[in-house]
């Protein structure tokens, strides 16, 4: 029986894009850091976020390594001239995202910040709603998926990762949303009740 999804490495990549997300999600929670900062001290709080970003670089390279070694089979390709407004789409989608990245301070992002002696963004007080997060609450994740699906040549096994990657996503703004809620109470809710989650609107709710 001819089923591309059992002749490709979808369900493999599916299965570790998925062990990935479980793995990522734990390490960025609360019970993690706490752990870091009991055993290590001060250096678990300095050097969590670089080690966090580490470790999600190195566990993510087996899993996308998987797509082109296993076995897969193109769906489609998005032709010329087509491919020509996706890529320019895909191009501001990766602007957007460093955008987003710049806006919430991206020396403590990567964990560079958190090294010299800067608070981590979650002890500096201040909620991000300028910018990019007047329109949406998730802007690196809303460029994220944008990015992901406007992929040029997609197949069984980039689709799998781009399920993957955009359930990951979507729980791990969830669980984001616990945090932020936790850390900055009234004012979250009521940014929350006002600007959506992950698909942006031009104009901001009154």
């Amino acid at each position: 029986m001819d089923n591309p999804i059992i002749e490709s490495g979808f369900l493999w990549i599916l299965g570790a894009g998925l062990a990935y997300g479980v793995i990522h999600s734990m390490l960025a929670s609360h019970q993690a850091k706490r752990l870091a900062s009991r055993w290590f001290g001060q250096y678990g709080d300095q050097y969590y976020r670089v080690f966090f970003n580490v470790m999600a670089v190195i566990t993510l390279l087996p899993v996308m390594a998987l797509a082109p070694l296993l076995p897969d089979r193109q769906i489609y390709a998005i032709p010329y001239p087509f491919v020509l407004l996706t890529s320019m789409l895909q191009a501001g989608a990766a602007f957007g995202l460093l955008w987003a990245v710049w806006q919430t301070g991206a020396l403590n992002f990567l964990g560079i910040g958190q090294l010299f002696g800067q608070p981590a963004a979650e002890k500096q007080g201040s909620l991000v709603k300028n910018g990019l997060y007047r329109f949406v609450r998730h802007p690196i994740y809303f460029f994220a998926l944008v990015f992901l699906w406007l992929t040029p040549v997609m197949s069984w096994n980039v689709l799998a990762l781009n399920i993957a990657f955009s359930a990951y996503l979507f729980i791990g703004a969830i669980f984001e949303e616990r945090k932020l809620l936790h850390e900055f109470g009234a004012e979250y809710a009521k940014y929350r009740s006002k600007t959506p989650m992950i698909l942006p609107v031009l104009v901001k709710r009154v």
